[in-house]
């Protein structure tokens, strides 16, 4: 096990998604910053804002160490209380200012416990949550995740259905994609192989769709039903994410933390959208775990 050879390969990951994402907008540039955390390590946090095509966006690179894990961490894990551990990894979200565009979501991470005979492991995924559903974007977004993952498809894809799940509204947030924690499967040089196929997807993947839907003409309605579901994307994150709840209760940067927040949001009281409608099609058949790829 070398965490060294991981923070090279994520920090070039961060270094390439910029890459793509500042070439496809074609206007706008990412701000980085970068901190230190007292108890050590820090990171690379890089937002873009008022794009051409994005929004807003950011991709952060962190590496950090703590003393003990916070108690979200060590629920299903007590054994690991009270020991120190090193996280790292890279996090992206991109809003896209079209409405007929999807914001996306990928993060790859890896963990290691601190002493002898450290407990490590490797996650990550990317997810797709569109405002209106296309069946060919939802079909490309999974073939290029089948392509990452290979056999761990199905157990990746049903384990992001299970994960992006709004429980207190039993609502998905997207279309899906691929999500997988705590992953040792082969030891380290495998697992580790898999994390990168799925880092080195994403940015194509999402390229590909946000280049079919950015010159979509829109109106006022189509932006105001984007703000009403970004506010289910919010919910999602201050409520149900891991990588949320894991930084805020162990001390992390609350503005990198944050960053993956639209910039704009509504909630409208107990809204409906008309039947027959597009926006009632996302919820009717969109919003609902499906064998995407077979599909095509």
């Amino acid at each position: 096990m070398n965490p060294e050879t991981v923070r090279t390969y994520l920090m070039d990951l961060q270094d390439r998604i910029c890459a793509q994402m500042e070439a496809v907008d074609g206007v706008a540039k990412f701000h980085e910053d970068v901190w230190q955390r007292p108890e050590g390590g820090g990171g690379r946090t890089r937002v873009i804002a008022g794009g051409k095509l994005l929004e807003k966006g950011g991709v952060a690179f962190s590496d950090v160490r703590g003393h003990a894990l916070p108690p979200s961490a060590t629920v299903a894990r007590p054994e690991l209380a009270g020991r120190g551990f090193r996280a790292m990894g890279v996090s992206v979200v991109l809003h896209p200012l079209n409405p007929y565009a999807p914001t996306s979501h990928m993060n790859v991470r890896f963990f290691c416990t601190d002493g002898p005979d450290p407990v490590w492991w490797f996650g990550g995924g990317f997810d797709l949550t569109p405002y209106y559903g296309f069946d060919e974007d939802a079909q490309s977004w999974h073939q290029a995740a089948a392509d990452a993952v290979g056999d761990w498809y199905p157990t990746f894809k049903q384990t992001c259905d299970q994960y992006f799940n709004l429980k207190h509204r039993n609502e998905q947030r997207g279309v899906g994609g691929v999500f997988f924690d705590d992953f040792t499967h082969g030891g380290f040089e495998a697992a580790f192989k898999v994390m990168r196929s799925v880092g080195d997807a994403f940015g194509p993947a999402y390229v590909e769709i946000l280049k079919r839907r950015h010159a979509l003409p829109y109106g006022e309605r189509e932006k105001e039903w984007q703000e009403i579901r970004r506010g289910r994307y919010a919910e999602f994150n201050l409520v149900w994410d891991r990588g949320t709840i894991f930084g805020l209760q162990s001390g992390g940067r609350t503005e990198s933390i944050l960053m993956s927040l639209p910039p704009r949001v509504r909630w409208v009281y107990s809204h409906q959208p008309a039947s027959g409608s597009p926006e009632e099609r996302l919820l009717s058949y969109y919003l609902k775990p499906q064998d995407w790829v077979s599909r095509q």
